[in-house]
């Protein structure tokens, strides 16, 4: 999982860069979505519509959404993946604390009684 969460993390630095360069890149004619709420005299999808740079940001905005619900699943598994290992590890460390404490508690207990047993006679 962490080669596929580190390419979709570089793509999805590259694809942001890319999409702010090329939405500062494109001209400010009023064409954009002010106009289709009254603003300017052109229509909501005028014939500008279709230049390269407009399609290439929607397609990199496409691309910006996917990888991020990808970055989002690989870090949900990746996640659970953490919890379930160090569960086990808890899990692992709490049986040896309490096969050492039992030791230990057993030791002071024959110590104790093997004392008192002495000294009641």
């Amino acid at each position: 999982m962490g080669v596929v969460k580190t390419v979709l993390l570089v793509a999805f630095v590259i694809v942001c860069i890319l999409a702010i360069l090329l939405v500062l890149v494109q001209n400010d004619e009023g064409n954009g979505m002010g106009s289709a709420f009254g603003g300017g005299n052109s229509a909501a999808f005028g014939a500008h519509s279709g230049s390269v740079l407009k399609k290439t940001t929607g397609v990199l905005v496409v691309l910006f959404f996917v990888i991020t619900i990808g970055l989002g699943l690989v870090n949900k598994a990746s996640d659970k993946e953490d919890l379930s290992s160090t569960a086990a590890a808890v899990q692992g460390e709490t049986k040896s604390v309490e096969t050492e404490s039992g030791n230990w508690l057993e030791n002071e207990l024959s110590g104790s009684t093997a004392t008192v047993e002495q000294s009641a006679e």
